[in-house]
């Protein structure tokens, strides 16, 4: 989105006669950003679902609190963030889980899933990115399937771009090990 088009839309987000339908605009235009973004962590599409939802309703209920000082979009990227690390902590305190395989159920949900629709490849590949620990995986997803710059991420992690280079570094190597691993 253009600077002047943002601009615009959190104008039209700070006055209560046009709050309701900026809003509107708002969730069209980032649902199906944040749904992926969401997506790629948790893997199911009704979980992915469900914290887009709460991600709309938290943004919604601190509408006023939004100042402006970060892009919107940002601002949008970190309530979803928020969100979806919560719910996989959430998710990891209530399953038992194998001690040798942490990620096995993740895994399993992912062949299991009807909205999957990827070749063994991309089965291979989710099962690679689902190793890593979630901050990692979180930064491998954003850099590789959204292309967002370092400078981006850093501003909606609130961390260094270094340490974020890092994470991408060490990410890729465990992912490229694993796929080494399995060939």
């Amino acid at each position: 989105m253009k600077a002047t088009n943002e601009a615009n839309l959190v104008e039209q987000l700070q006055c209560a006669g046009t709050r309701n339908k900026a809003f509107e605009q708002v969730v069209r235009q980032y649902s199906e950003q944040l749904y992926w973004q969401i997506r790629r962590m948790v893997l199911s599409h009704d979980d992915a679902n469900d914290l887009l939802q709460n991600t709309f309703i938290k943004a919604w209920s601190n509408i006023d609190s939004f100042r402006g000082d970060a892009r919107l979009s940002t601002w949008l990227y970190r309530i979803a963030l928020n969100e979806t690390l919560t719910f996989l902590a959430h998710e990891r305190n209530q399953q038992t889980i194998d001690i040798d395989s942490p990620e096995g159920s993740m895994a399993d949900r992912l062949e299991g899933d009807t909205w999957f629709d990827g070749d063994s490849a991309q089965k291979l590949l989710q099962e690679a990115i689902l190793t890593l620990p979630d901050k990692q995986r979180l930064v491998f997803n954003l850099k590789y399937f959204e292309e967002m710059k370092y400078e981006e991420m850093s501003k909606l992690l609130d961390t260094s771009v270094g340490a974020l280079k890092a994470s991408y570094h060490l990410a890729v190597t465990k992912i490229s090990k694993f796929l080494e691993d399995f060939l």
